[in-house]
């Protein structure tokens, strides 16, 4: 029984990509940033993800290098053009884009918003850039009374509507969404169209936790894809399926936070299956990243690496354990939007090679050739194998 477990620490780069000027990300480093604001609390600890290995990654000279490491480890660079959940996810599972999803640093122009308004039946408020805490207390108020969903976007290629859930029921909103999704295509095909319900009372208002992302379906054939259809499950934790549009996911499972996703995590580890498990863990993105919360993502982290070991403990003898991010998202730094920067990866298993560190890869999707090499998977997928340089 042969697994492949990938834990995707949702925007926790390591360090702007040479191209970073582009996406005017210089000086961005998730990580390291956080350290240099916070590492000198004596809360702060990611002993485990140390132990790992995880300070011997090209580039990171902010934490402890333990002499004997129980891990592997490497640095991965996102060949894709852009720096958005989709992108970064469907590169991780062997899909790489040539272009970015198209932004609209404007807002949507007026034939999209029209369509929409007559799609759903009411009219709409907003369309610009916000972020979305912001957007609901500013125009939360006239929602209330008037109905019109709120539409905003982002740097990101996304298409937002959010809306109070005592005046559109979640289940309108949800299908406001896959009316939009089916709107935004061709020019428009935004990655994600995302419900933000929220709750609460004018200058109160809250998000709730039953966000859900519409994203476009793979334009290709992703590792997830050729595992599924050659007899291995594929399961999904936290916003997996929804990034993929549900292909090549066999099971999946919707979280409320981050523990929450590493709860589920563990308990599908103990389950007899081979294939692949793929999460998500958001909180450090949609929390504290784009809040620009730099103390509440450090403990977020210091969280995260205390269950380590109890991950680690769940792991069966077949499986590799895969550790990495899809972008960055800096909270140091004046901007609230995702960075275009390098990701870590730290590998764990009973076969990968202590200390063994495969330094700095070209694209995320080496990660999935690594994935179908270990598997035996046939089908073609962007990205080149480092199996050999990790396992005994």
């Amino acid at each position: 029984m042969k697994r492949a477990i990938i834990i995707v620490l949702d925007s926790v780069g390591i360090g702007e990509l040479p191209d970073a000027a582009l996406y005017n990300d210089e000086g961005s480093n998730t990580l390291g940033n956080i350290v240099k604001t916070v590492g000198h609390e004596p809360w702060f600890s990611l002993k485990n993800l140390e132990q790992l290995g995880l300070g011997y990654v090209d580039g990171i000279d902010y934490l402890n290098k333990p002499e004997k490491v129980s891990g592997a480890v490497g640095r991965m660079a996102e060949s894709s053009k852009g720096k958005d959940t989709t992108t970064g996810h469907w590169e991780i599972a062997g899909l790489i884009l040539d272009r970015p999803f198209p932004t609209y640093p404007n807002g949507f122009p007026k034939e999209v918003i029209e369509e929409f308004e007559r799609a759903v039946g009411r009219k709409s408020i907003g369309n610009y850039p916000a972020s979305g805490t912001e957007i609901i207390q500013k125009l939360g108020e006239e929602h209330m009374k008037t109905g019109c969903p709120i539409v905003y976007t982002s740097a990101d290629s996304v298409f937002q509507i959010a809306a109070h859930e005592e005046v559109i029921p979640i289940e309108e909103l949800y299908d406001m969404c896959m009316k939009a999704r089916e709107i935004l295509q061709g020019e428009h095909a935004v990655g994600r169209v995302i419900a933000r319900p929220f709750v609460g009372t004018p200058g109160n208002f809250k998000r709730t936790d039953r966000r859900r992302d519409f994203s476009l379906k793979p334009i290709k054939k992703t590792v997830l894809d050729y595992a599924k259809e050659q007899g291995y499950e594929v399961r999904a934790v936290g916003k997996i399926e929804d990034i993929f549009a549900g292909s090549g996911i066999t099971h999946a499972v919707h979280t409320h936070g981050n523990m929450d996703g590493v709860d589920n995590t563990i308990k599908w580890m103990k389950e007899d299956f081979s294939g692949i498990l793929f999460t998500n863990l958001v909180d450090f993105d949609m929390l504290y990243g784009h809040r620009n919360n730099t103390v509440d993502y450090a403990k977020a982290l210091v969280e995260f690496d205390r269950r380590i070991p109890e991950i680690l403990d769940a792991m069966k003898d077949g499986d590799i354990l895969f550790i990495t991010a899809d972008h960055g998202c800096d909270p140091t730094t004046e901007s609230t939007d995702h960075s275009r920067e390098y990701t870590p990866l730290v590998m764990y298993g009973k076969n990968v090679k202590k200390g063994a560190n495969i330094h700095t890869r070209s694209s995320f999707s080496d990660i999935a050739a690594t994935i179908k090499d270990y598997l035996g998977i046939d089908g073609h997928i962007e990205g080149k194998s480092f199996l050999k340089d990790i396992m005994d």
